[in-house]
């Protein structure tokens, strides 16, 4: 959530950094803000000006009360007066307190605002390469052809247990199911990644809820504005009647959702900062807004599995970590020995409530692309204003802490690329060194 101070001071320059994100979205109604600041203004100037008055008359009325029946005509006119003031203040003040939740409430269709380092750009054609990496010839190298015509993870994967007709069976499209192999190779690279971001990198594993409150959702800024993306988890009632709605519970979308709500409402001591949290979870997402969209294979599900890199920091380390956690992230990747590339989001092309993002696109082979495996997010401020999420700072004062988040890695788009990049002519599958261990010393899947 913005920084309602900042509206007030200058919404102008507010407007403008939000009409930098992406075209033909309304994101601030900028005549119901005016309009609700404007009433709130009035009602708490009239409201100040009513207790003023009543405190004025409240003085007169003792010294007069003091001289008996001289003085009790004018007590009575002026206790007359001040009950009048003081229906009238808390009839303002009732409204007052109205205006608050509706100002909440359209701030929190607001996105965040780009940071000054985000180049401009209505969508994807807009983001900016930073670097490549390929294990050929290390940092800067480019993908390095097969030497021959390589199959897509889906033709690769049906004999390792892959099995899409199975997910339909059970529950639909976009819903896979992992047997022998394949499934074991899946369980390999989560454990492979959370073992890397706790051993190498520092970061607590944590083990959460795979279901959550609107509360929780709220606070990193799932809702209200991304219901539609999300399952809702719906409990049943006694003898077997719906549940009410205000005990409705959804899937997380990822497990930045917890996590990060770890701190919400809470005082963080400063000595604490920064906090590294990691989690492998399945993830869950509905994609209102993707129908069509990467319908072949893994690429696109409804349920996959990610690990999660969430850090709570002190504002002034919050690009510091934003660079460190992509770092993180592209380990990963070179530890797999997958090419990939660092994009720099553009302003159009950003999440809800990111001031600047980079991803990590890996190298498919079948695609002849590079395809987004981790996206890397500093929040700055924008979550932890909606969690109430703050450390007392050297002065002794609660401040708004920062928050980030990333993939470290998507699991199944990590299968996807190793299947592909690590293919052999016939059909087998190298296992990178780092996985075998994991695999008990395999060095190639086949059927």
């Amino acid at each position: 959530m913005l920084d309602i101070t900042l509206l007030r001071k200058d919404l102008a320059a507010a407007v403008a950094g939000l009409e930098k994100r992406k075209k033909n979205q309304p994101y601030l109604d900028v005549h119901a803000f005016t309009a609700l600041e404007s009433e709130r203004k009035i009602l708490q100037t009239r409201t100040e000006e009513l207790q003023a008055r009543r405190n004025v008359l409240n003085k007169q009325i003792g010294p007069l009360k003091a001289k008996g029946e001289a003085g009790a005509a004018e007590v009575q006119a002026l206790m007359t007066e001040v009950n009048a003031l003081k229906a009238e203040q808390e009839s303002q003040s009732r409204r007052l307190e109205a205006i608050q939740p509706e100002l909440h409430a359209l701030l929190l269709a607001v996105p965040n605002l780009p940071h000054a380092s985000v180049p401009l750009g209505e969508d994807e054609t807009g983001n900016v390469e930073m670097r490549r990496w390929a294990p050929q010839g290390g940092a800067g190298a480019s993908a390095t052809p097969l030497a021959f015509t390589p199959k897509d993870h889906v033709d690769l994967g049906a004999p390792l247990g892959l099995d899409f007709e199975m997910g339909v069976k059970l529950t639909g499209s976009r819903f896979t199911v992992m047997k022998g192999p394949i499934a074991k190779l899946h369980r390999a690279l989560s454990q492979f990644m959370i073992d890397l971001q706790t051993e190498r990198h520092g970061y607590t594993e944590c083990y959460v809820p795979y279901i959550v409150n609107a509360a929780t959702l709220s606070g990193t800024g799932q809702l209200p504005k991304f219901e539609g993306d999300l399952f809702a988890a719906k409990k049943g009632g006694q003898d077997g009647e719906p549940a009410p709605d205000h005990s409705a519970l959804y899937l997380i979308p990822t497990s930045e959702v917890p996590l990060t709500n770890f701190v919400r409402d809470e005082v963080v001591p400063e000595a604490q900062l920064p906090i590294k949290l990691t989690a492998h979870t399945p993830c869950f997402r509905s994609e209102a807004g993707s129908a069509g969209r990467d319908t072949r294979g893994m690429i696109r599900q409804h349920q996959f599995d990610k690990v999660e890199m969430v850090q709570i920091v002190h504002p002034e380390k919050s690009y510091e970590a934003l660079e460190a956690m992509t770092g993180h992230a592209e380990a990963v990747l070179q530890a797999l020995e997958l090419p990939y590339r660092v994009v720099l989001l553009c302003t159009g092309d950003m999440g809800f409530g990111a001031t600047k993002t980079y991803d990590l696109e890996v190298w498919l082979p079948a695609q002849d692309t590079y395809r987004e495996i981790s996206s890397v997010s500093n929040c700055e401020a924008f979550q932890a204003r909606r969690l109430q999420a703050r450390f007392k700072n050297a002065q002794g004062k609660n401040e708004l802490v920062h928050t980030l988040n990333g993939s470290g890695l998507a699991v199944g788009r990590a299968l996807v690329a190793v299947l592909e990049n690590h293919q052999n002519e016939d059909g087998s599958i190298r296992v990178p060194v780092a996985l075998r261990p994991y695999l008990r010393g395999v060095e190639i899947l086949s059927a």
